[in-house]
């Protein structure tokens, strides 16, 4: 080892190298849906062209052997921070442009790209510039630091836009709603009084009434006249709002669709739920409760100059929710509507168990703007991260390209660097172990929401979302960060070989605890945050195996590009099956279903009879400390 290497510790560049991995990905996956949510893009069309942003990181083991055979890995991740920093740039001056939806899409896809190759180049030189005791040491870490972006992404950055849109519009325009069971109410819509509009105040946004008392459940009436009525409602609700044009008037073919899912069944389906469908008396049950509130304008917009306001969660019990799936939260003011009222539903969760209340918000600011602040910050990010990176980067002696490449021989290097990669030693078996490791896994996570939220009656726990949004997005995250964390403290000291069989133990037996908490007869919230916990730590300490086998298996003269096919696999093998399992759990129920996990287990257990890993690696040479 170099003595470059040895004088930068691996703190030094780790933490920030994965945090400015994972905020790219959230960028483009996650903020560009809020934004565009924010801007009045319609739902079809952000789920139709934001769907495809995902496609950069699905094929980037495709363009992964250029990374390893032009220049070197620190050159393309610092070179991919610069290009990131003036893309994101790019993003922010598109914003406040006519035709900002389609401009800031394009740069996307180009953030998108770049992101990918940095992916790309990071984890390569991860691989390059520490000893193999050190990548698994700090392998827990890298992923700790990636996951803390993604929550920096989601929570701070939406932060950042959410108070400048308060702060550079009118007043924002607050709505508190209460719910207990001593409370009833009519699902009607509201009208103003008049009088209670201060029309001397510059413009301001008022509610029909400021506090909302709601009851928990409508289950003392007809359950289906309920239903009908909810429905009646919100079909009202989105004619007022369109005609009055507060809102766009969407395509309803996903609602169509919805009607038509489960018309034609495929005798496969029926046979297995026949034979093996958990056998449950499904009951109607008590539903959601809904209450309606308007908001308008209380004079003209000044100028003639129209307002939108955006509607969303405050603070409060999240069990009670603004309705946007179907009805819009964003409502367009001007001289034409200003006097009219645009209407909002809220759902009181049925599953609550006492009084409770949340507090929803209208920001009017500037929402181009606030967007183009964000992405301002997440440029000089970039910016500052790159020309750190520039200086503090350690420079391997291994890292440079892997031959000699010139035009002519650059297309067969080119196909040489997937031909080395399937040739290798055990290929199909590590291929295997690729896609079946994660396999329960990968169907299980899929619907632990599902199965937290779902009442009783249809075999789910029965919880709140503001208690699912504690359980699964605070303690289970928590359980999952300390599992990797230790995951990766132990590797380095027993090496992979020694640690394969407790960690593929640790991803297995773990999914026991959702068999119990199926057939335990109403487990408590304090029962339910332990097994959580329990799940997310043996997933996070087994899954530290399952890295260290792809950086392992990566090894050799194109480690770069190996590792990129080997994350292309990873992401087979999480969406394959995941994609059928709402479809198993449908059929057979959630028992059974949890059951069937335990039974994959055994796919778990069986590729890890089959594959051979060096005992040293992952440990600690003596070598280590003498070079």
């Amino acid at each position: 080892m170099n003595n470059t290497l040895k004088n930068i510790n691996p703190w030094a560049w780790i933490p920030t190298l994965y945090f400015a991995q994972g905020l790219p990905y959230v960028a483009v996956m996650t903020i560009s849906v809020i934004m565009y949510k924010r801007m009045g893009i319609s739902n079809t069309d952000i789920a139709l062209y934001t769907g495809w942003l995902y496609l950069p990181w699905v094929i980037k083991p495709f363009w992964s052997p250029f990374i390893d055979l032009l220049k070197t890995k620190r050159w393309w991740t610092v070179t991919m921070q610069f290009v990131l920093a003036f893309a994101l740039a790019g993003i922010a001056f598109s914003i406040p442009t006519p035709f900002f939806f389609q401009l800031t899409l394009a740069v996307f896809w180009i953030v998108g790209f770049t992101s990918a190759t940095h992916d790309i180049a990071a984890d390569g030189f991860y691989m390059l510039a520490l000893t193999e005791h050190e990548q698994s040491f700090y392998v827990g870490i890298r992923s700790t630091f990636y996951r803390i972006a993604t929550v920096a992404g989601q929570g701070l950055l939406v932060i950042i836009a959410g108070l400048i849109e308060t702060g550079t519009g009118l007043e924002p325009a607050t709505v508190m709603v209460n719910a207990s069971t001593n409370y009833s109410n009519d699902i009607v819509l509201p009208t103003f009084d008049e009088a209670t509009i201060d029309t001397t105040r510059q413009p301001y946004f008022i509610f029909t009434t400021p506090v909302v008392n709601a009851g928990i459940n409508i289950a003392a009436v007809d359950t289906r006249q309920a239903r009908e009525r909810i429905a009646e409602i919100e079909r009202e609700i989105e004619a007022h709002n369109t005609s009055y044009g507060f809102t766009t008037n969407e395509a309803k073919e996903q609602t169509q669709n919805s009607l038509t899912k489960h018309s034609q069944e495929s005798r496969f389906t029926t046979w297995l739920r026949d034979t093996f469908g958990e056998k449950r008396e499904v009951s109607t049950g008590a539903i959601d409760n809904a209450v309606v509130v308007g908001v308008r304008l209380s004079k003209p917009p000044i100028d003639g100059e129209g307002k939108v306001l955006n509607m969303a969660f405050k603070q409060g019990d999240q069990s009670i929710r603004l309705e946007q799936s179907k009805l819009a939260s964003r409502f367009a003011f001007d001289a034409n509507n200003w006097d009219k009222p645009a209407y909002l539903l809220f759902r009181i969760d049925h599953k609550i168990k006492s009084d409770t209340s949340a507090t929803f918000e209208g920001a009017s600011g500037n929402i181009s703007f606030a967007w183009m602040v964000v992405f301002i910050v997440l440029s000089i990010f970039f910016l500052i991260v790159s020309i750190y990176h520039t200086r503090i980067l350690p420079r391997p002696t291994t890292d440079h390209p892997s031959k000699d490449v010139t035009a002519q021989n650059l297309l067969r290097e080119f196909f040489e660097t997937f031909k080395s990669f399937f040739t290798k030693k055990q290929a199909f078996v590590a291929i295997l172990f690729m896609l079946l490791y994660r396999f329960p896994e990968a169907q299980l996570v899929k619907l632990i929401n599902p199965f937290l939220l779902d009442p009783i009656d249809k075999g789910g726990l029965g919880l709140t979302t503001g208690q699912v949004g504690f359980v699964y997005g605070t303690v289970g995250i928590i359980g999952l960060t300390l599992g990797g964390i230790i995951g990766g403290f132990a590797a380095a000291r027993g090496g992979l070989k020694r640690w394969l069989w407790p960690m593929a133990w640790s991803m297995s037996l773990t999914c026991l605890t959702f068999v119990y908490l199926s057939y335990a007869a109403a487990p408590s919230l304090y029962m339910i945050n332990i097994c959580i916990f329990i799940e997310q730590f043996g997933y996070g300490f087994g899954f530290t195996a399952y890295m260290l086998f792809l950086i392992y298996f990566s090894e050799g003269e194109h480690k770069t590009a190996h590792y990129a096919i080997c994350t292309g696999f990873m992401a087979l093998g999480m969406m394959l099956p995941g994609m059928a399992a709402g479809w198993l759990q449908e059929t057979i129920g959630y028992r059974h279903f949890f059951l069937w996990t335990i039974i994959c287990c055994a796919a778990t257990i069986a590729v890890c009879t089959f594959i051979k890993i060096d005992p040293n690696f992952g440990k600690k040479q003596q070598k280590d400390n003498n070079n």
